[in-house]
């Protein structure tokens, strides 16, 4: 007998109605998660607010867990991008410290201002999913290539390690903030320490990336 493959659809091979179905349920994910919390969310609900038949969204989202973590990675890939930006504009001059503590500072800020959605980065972390765990991973490197815009002056051979430290040490204050174990001053003070004791090593030997050179 032929095992039928259940698995989801890859993105990569959506057509443009099926991404847009995707987008929709994303977006209704999101607004439900703000709106009702983590733990009151239902697929039928998500459904219902997107206008996907529930079949149809199993075709996109091996589980809700699935869902809510592509959910949070699309959201936070959003983010990301406006704190690079930000940072390749009028601070163009500042030096990698002060840039990644700019840069984690704006990204705590974001969380601050939807708690929701630093209780739903959380709660996805724990999933069993695979294809959830495969969006966090995706999230993961996404915070990987933000900061290595941010801190390029950083040489190779630190690079990745001085990445992995702030990436981890990020969600681990969300973690403690959104489990009520700290506050989020705490939180953020704690974070943007790291950062700090990190990269300042780095900060007199290399120059900015973004800095603009005098040509006399």
């Amino acid at each position: 007998m032929t095992k039928v493959d259940l698995s989801p659809r890859p993105v990569e091979a959506m057509s443009p109605r099926q991404l847009e179905r995707r987008e929709s349920l994303i977006a209704a994910a999101l607004a439900l998660v703000n709106e009702i919390g983590v733990e009151r969310l239902q697929m039928k609900q998500v459904c219902e607010r997107s206008g996907v038949a529930l079949g149809t969204a199993y075709r996109y989202f091996s589980s809700k867990d699935h869902l809510l973590a592509a959910a949070i990675a699309e959201w936070h890939r959003l983010l990301l991008a406006d704190l690079v930006a930000e940072l390749r504009g009028p601070r163009a001059g500042l030096g990698a410290t002060d840039r990644a503590v700019r840069f984690v500072r704006g990204g705590m800020r974001a969380y601050q201002r939807q708690p929701e959605l630093a209780r739903l980065r959380v709660a996805v972390a724990a999933s069993t999913d695979p294809f959830a765990s495969e969006a966090l991973q995706g999230m993961a490197r996404a915070d990987s290539t933000a900061l290595q815009a941010v801190t390029a002056e950083v040489p190779a051979a630190a690079s990745d390690l001085v990445r992995h430290i702030v990436v981890h040490a990020w969600q681990g204050e969300l973690t403690a903030w959104v489990t009520g174990r700290t506050t989020l001053g705490d939180a953020r003070r704690r974070l943007e320490d790291v950062v700090r004791l990190v990269l300042t090593p780095y900060e007199t030997h290399y120059p900015a990336p973004y800095e603009v050179q005098s040509t006399g």
